[in-house]
């Protein structure tokens, strides 16, 4: 696919005709569990995807990581878990350990449906493999976020959770 010469990460957003929702699942702790809520917002043209992810999560945020992709709302969405929620009193929601979702062909894996919740339970699962796995997240792992997070069962997208010691 011809992407105007940029091969450089978030150059869809240059791709004529592709529109890039950029999403931000900020995660707290919160009544002893994990709580999420979600900004989004539409790329515009030139703008780095990981610079407007900062822009959405707000000042205080201490680790920003993508997590996911997916197709929806006429374009692609591309979704980060920030940490922590840098407005621990704005309301959230309570992020279940849910089992992930995907298509029931193998060769159309994209789920029908992808709640909000779906998307967080997955960026939790994402960071709890993560915290194993990525030199740079375990330098943040630490306090009771991170504590919460690895009662997730570690997994990346399209994979089943994995067994980390």
């Amino acid at each position: 696919m011809e992407s105007g010469g940029d091969s450089s990460p978030g150059s869809a957003a240059m791709i004529p005709g592709v529109r890039v929702l950029v999403e931000v699942v900020l995660l707290s702790a919160r009544g002893g569990g994990v709580c999420f809520r979600t900004v989004t917002g539409w790329l515009g043209t030139g703008e780095h995807p990981d610079a407007y992810a900062r822009s959405l999560a707000g000042a205080g945020v201490g680790l920003l990581h993508s997590t996911s992709w997916r197709y929806a709302a006429g374009g692609i969405v591309l979704t980060y878990a920030a940490l922590p929620d840098p407005d621990p009193a704005a309301p959230a929601e309570p992020v279940p350990d849910l089992p992930a979702v995907h298509g029931a062909d193998p060769l159309a894996p994209s789920p029908a449906v992808v709640r909000p919740v779906d998307v967080a339970a997955h960026a939790c699962r994402h960071l709890a493999f993560l915290r194993h796995t990525d030199p740079q997240v375990a330098t943040h792992a630490g306090g009771a976020l991170w504590t919460l997070l690895g009662g997730f069962a570690p997994a990346v997208a399209g994979r089943p959770p994995a067994l980390v010691g």
